[in-house]
């Protein structure tokens, strides 16, 4: 079996690198292929990884690439996990929104859309590429934002799935708190990517969710920075996204009076590629936590595992998938994100209850937003770009959204051939 990884030189490769070791029996690889162009780092990242493989035992070769076609070779599935720009056009997406009293964050917002229009287009040539070197190949997209990038991907009939790690987060959080094991929890994890809510946390066919409110629910609300009244009063546990939505104007005066996180994950970086250098090093540093995607090995492996047959299929995994009825207020198109079954044929949602207005419409309302955002990005355009954002239940006015289709513009020149 052959796994490559398109963004290969990230910081995070190790947290996956470390998750194949220690779960070789759950997939099987026998070759590992980081690509990436940024050869310095790939080849620190690259060292990293194979001392990894070395301590925990695991016979995979682990090659590196700064050209793409090389490392499609024979493989079975691709994961892509890019950020076109680097942490410099984060940093860029986290600042320029504030001008206009907007939240900046890379997913969410007028950043969020910046990072699509830059993203969409570079995944769809790899995809193609893909294709074309491996059509069997199943594409594995972590690449923010998930759920426009994966729209674009099914869009265009490549073999695709989006993942993210915040459900499997809450699963071992929850399982932490219950003091049960992992594959014991089942989440009723529902919405659009980094747009969702836990309704409820099952354990062995029985709901903790009101126990874990009572218990645990302040731990909780702190981490997710909302009110513990609202955890209570809605019965559900948000994602931590739906901050900018539930607390938007204090979110914006927060970022205004603080260190933005790309720049602090830029100084991560920096510190992590340090540690990588040294040859003694041989499992992930702690710092590495700090990068963010927590658990984004475990949630890869298992589903890389299961859609190429090396691992029991039935059990439900939160992936972005095509809608396909499930969510009957949307079109089939849509991408969301919800437990799925995984095999070797591929994934289908698991039928979940109706969502009750207050999250029905939120997510109507960004997935219209999301819809304008993959065209503005497949076509170009400032007025569909305007467009897009003015949709966004966080912009919604004229004036604003001009503003805000501006200055995308003016910081992103280099990265859009049509603007």
């Amino acid at each position: 079996m052959r796994l490559a990884v398109v963004g290969g030189g990230s910081t995070y490769t190790p947290e996956l690198v470390d998750g194949l070791g220690r779960l070789q029996e759950v997939l099987p690889v026998e070759e590992l292929a980081l690509v990436d162009p940024a050869a310095d780092r790939l080849e620190l990242v690259g060292g990293f990884g194979r001392r990894i493989l070395a301590r925990l035992g695991h016979p995979a070769r682990l090659t590196t690439h700064t050209e793409l076609e090389p490392a499609l070779d024979g493989v079975d599935a691709v994961l892509i996990q890019l950020r076109v720009g680097g942490q410099a056009t984060r940093l860029e997406d986290e600042t320029w929104p504030l001008e206009c009293g907007c939240v900046g964050q890379e997913t969410t917002g007028a950043g969020g859309l910046a990072k699509a229009l830059r993203t969409v287009p570079i995944v769809l040539d790899i995809a193609d590429r893909v294709r074309e070197a491996a059509p069997d190949a199943w594409i594995i997209d972590f690449t923010n934002p998930v759920g426009i990038v994966t729209r674009a991907l099914l869009q265009g009939e490549h073999r695709a799935v989006g993942l993210c790690n915040v459900a499997i987060g809450f699963q071992r959080r929850f399982a932490d708190d219950l003091g049960v094991a992992p594959d014991r929890v089942r989440l009723d994890h529902v919405g659009l990517n980094h747009l969702t809510w836990e309704r409820a946390v099952t354990v062995d066919g029985v709901d903790r969710l009101p126990d874990l409110l009572h218990v645990h629910g302040a731990e909780i609300a702190e981490s997710l920075e909302l009110p513990l009244e609202l955890l209570h009063t809605l019965g559900v546990v948000p994602s931590y996204y739906l901050r900018y939505y539930y607390a938007h104007d204090e979110v914006v005066a927060e970022l205004r009076g603080s260190e933005s996180r790309a720049a602090r994950v830029a100084e991560i970086e920096q510190e992590l590629l340090g540690m990588y250098a040294d040859p003694a090093l041989d499992e992930k540093p702690a710092l590495l936590m700090e990068r963010g995607g927590a658990f984004y090995s475990e949630a890869a492996v298992h589903l890389t595992a299961s859609l190429l047959g090396s691992a029991e299929s039935g059990i439900p995994q939160v992936v972005d998938l095509r809608n396909d009825g499930t969510l009957p207020f949307l079109s089939d198109d849509s991408v969301i994100e919800v437990p799925a079954t995984v095999d070797g044929s591929g994934v289908r949602p698991v039928p979940v209850k109706p969502l009750a207005p207050l999250y029905a419409g939120l997510v109507a309302a960004v997935t219209a937003y999301e819809h304008l955002a993959l065209d503005a990005a497949l076509r170009g355009g400032y007025d569909r770009v305007f467009e897009a954002l003015l949709a966004h239940p966080l912009i919604g006015q004229v004036d604003l959204a001009h503003g805000l289709a501006d200055r995308l513009i003016a910081h992103n020149r280099d990265h859009l051939p049509w603007a």
